[in-house]
């Protein structure tokens, strides 16, 4: 991953939605929907693996809500 933080979460998931500024995904290891704060969120498409590196904050709406420092895609 590019210039991200060692104090960092990182989290797997197949994007569901994608929107302007955030991504809907699906959290691989839960199965727990999540959106995605971030400004490339038009880099990405629907049904794609991706790695998702956070804070670790997480709000407790529904869905929960974290804001990306850095978005990669996985290759399989």
């Amino acid at each position: 991953m590019d210039a991200c933080s060692n104090e960092s979460v990182t989290m797997n998931a197949r994007v569901l939605r994608v929107c302007c500024d955030h991504l809907l995904v699906c959290d691989l290891a839960g199965c727990q929907e999540v959106l995605v704060h971030t400004p490339k969120a038009c880099c990405f498409r629907v049904g794609e693996t991706v790695c998702i590196e956070h804070s670790g904050a997480m709000t407790m709406s529904i869905p929960p809500q974290v804001s990306a420092i850095c978005i990669d895609r996985v290759n399989c």
